[in-house]
């Protein structure tokens, strides 16, 4: 392997090609020279593959207050409720820098914007194309960003660590971001990349279980980064397992729409019940969490391996109108949804909690933005509500961009930075220890962290995690690294944030239900992280 590294400058470094990364890239002003590194390619990101849409208030019968009232509700009122409203009044400029970019959404008979409904939201007010309403975002802002001359793109690429003042030793200054270093898997030579301003974009870090609707690019790198670099990160506990994935042994698990319920599935035991009517009177359009957790409750009481979701009782021209991907998808693997029920388990979904931003996305290091999955704004509480992520993203987004341009120094001087020292560092031996300490991280995390949790079951999943780290942090010190090695050093250190601030709620709320406390406390918390040595308070919410 060789140790040559390459240095490169820019105005912004974006991490991540997603819904958030490129809704800040196209928004900064054109003269702004951008860095965008995605893992693999610039499509592979969450916002790819979301199906559901964006919600936001554009109905004269909805209203912004309602859908503030909607999201506190499904986010166990741990929402905080500045960062609610920021978010849903930025529901219609985010639509129009949709529309302004060509992404193309489905029209009603009036050729006005098909409004559909989704879980814990009051009113029509989810935005969609078609089934693919993520496909046709990111493959319209990926062509969008290409076309920009100041935007450039950097594929197979891996950030490792973000570069600060304090790291470099500077501590009489603030602590400040100045860039990264990235390896180039094609070539694996670690870059270096400065500049005055960087943000992540990196997603969630659902990988960290083993079934999961997520792609491999979600690791939690960002998270960890941030957290290595001196940023709070809060809210890890609350994970949300989409109540319904596929389950076929011959297919990778892919996420079934919830605008599929909102649509009129029902959800069906072997026998045919509809058992959602016995855990809430919202039935199948109850939150996420309650969903999930229902599934699991009766697949572990009947010993089942899944459940039906069943939309056969609607039109077959409908069903294939409105979900013409999944219909397509499922026909390959010998499923006529309009014949036939859709075998469905939850998997692992959604990062609630992040790297703690202001409604900037301006993390607690200057210079450091977090936005999407990767940050904790304060919206989602306890629990994400259908088809705000991804409004979140662009409202983050165009917030982040308007924060840098209003703080950027054409004469910012950047420090120097030593080049990435490869050189006391062997090649390893054997790549297994990699891929055993993965299989094991995710199946304690599916195991003892999941839907329903016991104080028994998160202080075990801490000891075994707790050996991990100290058997990959000598991994990664004394071999040369790799994609494997820097995403399973994030994951650990991710999936210990997550044992540890669920170990800290003694409470049952939201996406975090645990056996030994299956009340509500009376106070509305939520878990800090801090740096270095993940002390742990827990302030009032603005709610």
């Amino acid at each position: 392997m060789s140790n040559f590294t390459l240095t490169h400058r820019f105005d912004v470094i974006i991490v991540g090609s997603g819904g958030a990364g490129l809704s800040l890239a196209l928004s900064l002003p054109d003269h702004f020279n951008i860095a965008v590194l995605a893992k693999s390619n610039l499509t592979d990101a969450s916002t790819f593959y979301a199906q559901g849409g964006v919600a936001a208030v554009l109905d004269e019968s909805d209203s912004i207050e309602q859908h503030i009232h909607d999201t506190m509700i499904a986010g166990a009122h741990l929402c905080e409720r500045d960062a609610v409203k920021h978010t849903v009044e930025g529901g219609k400029p985010s639509v129009d820098f949709l529309l302004k970019h060509g992404v193309q959404f489905t029209l009603d008979e009036k050729q006005q914007l098909h409004l559909t409904r989704e879980g814990g939201h009051s009113k029509r007010r989810i935005i969609h194309s078609a089934d693919a309403t993520g496909k046709a975002i990111s493959t319209t802002l990926v062509e969008q960003a290409k076309q920009k001359e100041n935007i450039h793109i950097f594929e197979n690429f891996i950030a490792i660590d973000i570069i600060t003042t304090h790291k470099l030793g500077h501590l009489e200054q603030e602590n400040r971001a100045v860039g990264l270093y990235a390896l180039d898997e094609k070539t694996e030579n670690v870059h270096t990349f400065l500049a005055p301003f960087t943000a992540l974009a990196c997603g969630g870090a659902m990988k960290a279980y083993l079934y999961t609707s997520n792609p491999d690019i979600a690791t939690g790198d960002g998270i960890a980064m941030a957290y290595r670099a001196g940023c709070r990160v809060a809210n890890m506990e609350f994970n949300q397992f989409h109540p319904t994935c596929l389950y076929h042994p011959q297919a990778r698990s892919f996420l079934i729409t919830e605008a599929m319920r909102g649509e009129g599935a029902y959800l069906r035991l072997p026998d045919g019940e509809r058992f959602m009517l016995r855990f809430d009177e919202r039935a199948e359009l109850a939150p996420r969490d309650i969903v999930a957790r229902a599934i699991d409750y009766e697949i572990k009481r009947l010993g089942i391996r899944h459940v039906w979701l069943d939309i056969t009782h609607k039109p077959a021209e409908f069903v294939k109108e409105h979900f013409p991907t999944l219909y397509a998808r499922l026909m390959e693997l010998g499923i006529d949804i309009t014949k036939e029920m859709i075998p469905v388990v939850p998997a692992a979904h959604y990062t609630c909690g992040g790297v703690v931003v202001d409604e900037n996305s301006q993390t607690d290091i200057t210079g450091l933005y977090a936005i999407g999955e990767t940050s904790y704004t304060g919206l989602h509480g306890a629990n994400r509500m259908a088809s705000n992520s991804l409004l979140e993203c662009f409202v983050y987004g165009m917030s982040a961009a308007k924060d840098i341009e209003n703080k950027f120094e054409a004469e910012f001087t950047l420090p120097d930075v030593p080049v990435w020292d490869a050189t006391q560092v062997d090649n390893p031996d054997e790549d297994v220890v990699i891929l055993q300490n993965w299989d094991e991280l995710r199946q304690t995390m599916w195991n003892y962290v999941g839907i329903v949790r016991t104080t028994k079951r998160l202080e075990r999943a801490l000891h075994r995690i707790e050996m991990l780290k100290r058997e990959i942090t000598e991994y990664y010190q004394d071999y040369h690294v790799s994609k494997n090695l820097i995403e399973l050093r994030n994951l650990v250190l991710v999936s210990e944030m997550i044992v540890r601030c669920a170990m800290q709620r003694k409470e049952s709320r939201g996406l975090h239900y645990t056996l030994d406390y299956p009340e509500l406390a009376s106070e509305l918390r939520k878990t800090v992280l801090t740096p270095p040595n993940f002390e742990v308070e827990q302030p009032l919410v603005n709610a």
